[in-house]
């Protein structure tokens, strides 16, 4: 019946008309317009022409949502039902950031606590650092994987973080490569059915939103960002997905390093019980709890933020992820060894403040994309990856600092890149006479 409604649609070309117009399109519009997208019937001048018909005009929530589903039915949706998991399916998604290895830590976490946590993450873009980049500087860490192989993994670890399937959403696919090039990628309904449609595809029960603000955000605006929460919650909603979302402070690196190999070392060091970046052990426990809450796996957010802390202090949280590492190819003894497992880049040198002062602002951007510059990120597609180039020892927002002192420290290939990589990060970071007032860090989108 619904095949068959699908077939009365417009021509694709009326329903571009119609949108470019700033009319909305029925739901078996949206949806036979994501089976042309995935079947590439639909010509890339006329999926350009779509994506930006979209950008200036606009869709409702109920458009949004019908097309995240149209998307999501492009590939294979995964079911957990019949896997019969010992709690709900749990997952995050972040906006991506600067030294934002929240879900690292974080899927291990909900694992201990009783959730299943498939999270299919991506690849680094721009200055932001990506999940599965940074897993991958775990020796024989598989981040593709068949659903044998990670439902093994669900079962032994509770958690398991990989990459996108090209099985998973097709169309959003191919849409997103097309905005890459055509100035539409910044859509905010585009990018919340964008996200929906994978999360969909991939049986999550409920899913908590880390939209960041700030110099190292993909969206600095608040406004923007606050307006892709909403965007998300209300798309969700109409597709039946329970969400929560934050807006996260990104003015700063969130932890303590930036750099794929670096910031394996900082989860296991987090996981293993050593201290902790405060800002990051927080937004970790915000958005945990909250996720707990939403897939009913805890009473109140307070009883969420204690099992959450629990899983750390007891090695709950660890145990998990070495599960993971082995399920999935990794060295059996990464926990215990990682610095037998994991680069080190061969030239380490401090980049020095070049006033005295407090650190009044940092250009949190320019340390991603001094970090892809090294090698630690992609200038074009399929480039390989430096994985042991990175930054850390960040000086925070705040803090005072003589001229010559250590602001942060650079890990690269070569003198050469170290000198330039060490400017750059001068080049950063504004020194000035007063202390500013802390960045709001979390903040709930009602």
């Amino acid at each position: 019946m619904q095949a068959e409604q699908d077939s009365l649609v417009a021509l694709p070309q009326e329903a571009i008309r119609r949108k470019r117009d700033g009319e909305a399109l029925a739901a078996g519009e949206w949806r036979a317009l994501a089976r042309s997208i995935a079947d590439g019937s639909l010509a890339d001048s006329q999926v350009a022409a779509l994506a930006m018909a979209v950008f200036f005009r606009g869709m409702s929530a109920e458009e949004c949502a019908a097309l995240t589903l149209g998307m999501r039915d492009t590939g294979e949706v995964l079911d957990w039902r019949a896997q019969s998991p010992p709690g709900p399916v749990l997952d995050k998604h972040s906006t991506g950031g600067v030294g934002d290895l929240v879900t690292l830590p974080l899927g291990p976490m909900l694992a201990a606590c009783g959730a299943w946590a498939p999270m299919i993450t991506g690849r680094g873009l721009a200055h932001t650092g990506g999940t599965v980049d940074k897993l991958e500087s775990i020796p024989g860490y598989r981040v593709q994987v068949d659903q044998p192989t990670l439902v093994h993994t669900l079962r032994e670890a509770g958690v398991a973080i990989i990459g996108s399937s090209e099985r998973i959403a097709p169309a959003d696919r191919r849409l997103y490569a097309i905005r890459d090039v055509t100035a539409t990628v910044d859509s905010v309904p585009l990018i919340a059915a964008s996200i929906l449609s994978k999360k969909l595809a991939a049986g999550t029960d409920a899913l908590v939103l880390d939209v960041k603000r700030g110099s190292g955000a993909t969206l600095p605006d608040p406004a923007r960002g606050r307006e892709l929460a909403h965007s998300i919650i209300a798309t969700a909603a109409a597709a039946g997905l329970p969400v929560t979302a934050f807006l996260t402070d990104m003015s700063q690196p969130l932890a303590r390093s930036a750099g794929n190999a670096l910031e394996i070392r900082e989860t296991i060091a987090m996981l293993r019980g050593e201290p902790v970046e405060p800002r990051l052990l927080e937004v970790t426990l915000a958005l945990g709890a909250a996720v707990m809450v939403k897939g009913r796996l805890a009473s109140d957010e307070a009883a969420a933020r204690a099992a959450l802390a629990r899983s750390l202090a007891d090695g709950t949280a660890a145990e998990r992820f070495g599960r993971m590492v082995t399920c999935l190819g990794g060295p059996a003894d990464l926990l215990e060894r990682p610095d037998a497992h994991l680069a080190r880049a061969p030239v380490v040198q401090d980049a020095a403040a070049p006033r005295g002062g407090f650190v009044t602002s940092i250009d949190t951007r320019a340390l991603g994309l001094t970090v892809a510059a090294l090698g630690g990120g992609r200038t074009a597609p399929g480039q390989a990856i430096d994985h042991a180039v990175g930054l850390d020892r960040f000086a925070p927002l705040g803090a005072r600092v003589e001229a010559g002192e250590p602001i942060a420290r650079v890990h690269t290939a070569t003198a050469a890149a170290a000198r330039e990589a060490a400017q750059a990060v001068a080049r950063a970071y504004t020194i000035g006479e007063v202390a500013p007032p802390a960045p709001v860090l979390v903040e709930r989108i009602a």
